[in-house]
């Protein structure tokens, strides 16, 4: 039995996926550190080909341009902050997988809530305006000698 889950082991290590980083070797600066702040960059920029990965993930060719970009702003002695308002100055607020808060973001975020209660108050209102209004009016002298004969038939 343990030869048998020795084996299981072994091909679970070897078929289980591993994560691969799309950063080819000519990109890494030499730096450590600045290589660091590249990798911590680069994990906070979108792909805009994928769209759902990070270009540090990513294998698109404007990934790698993207990487390339960071890492030469970097070597210019940009500041993490400098490299991202450069970054989102060209590509626009969709580049960064975290959005910063601004307007937008709070009234893009804001307005499902804001829909939902303006619904939830329109409701109540349209609710206690009906409960005041008569169902009916009344029966008319005629209606009411007819429903008494209906009634007793």
């Amino acid at each position: 039995m343990p030869l048998l889950s020795r084996l299981l082991v072994i091909l679970f290590l070897l078929f289980a996926p591993v994560q691969a980083f799309a950063v080819n070797p000519d990109e890494v600066l030499a730096d450590p550190v600045l290589e660091a702040r590249a990798r911590a960059l680069s994990a906070e920029l979108r792909c805009m080909v994928c769209q759902n990965q990070s270009i540090d993930d990513s294998n698109a060719e404007l990934a790698k341009d993207l990487r390339m970009l960071v890492r030469e702003r970097i070597s210019n002695g940009d500041s993490d902050e400098a490299v991202l308002n450069y970054i989102v100055s060209r590509y626009g607020e969709f580049v960064l997988l975290k959005p910063r808060l601004s307007v937008r973001t709070v009234l893009l975020w804001g307005a499902p809530v804001l829909l939902v209660l303006a619904g939830g108050v329109s409701l109540l209102v349209f609710a206690r305006k009906r409960t005041g209004l008569p169902t009916g009016s009344k029966l008319t002298p005629e209606e009411q000698a007819r429903l008494s004969e209906l009634l007793d038939k």
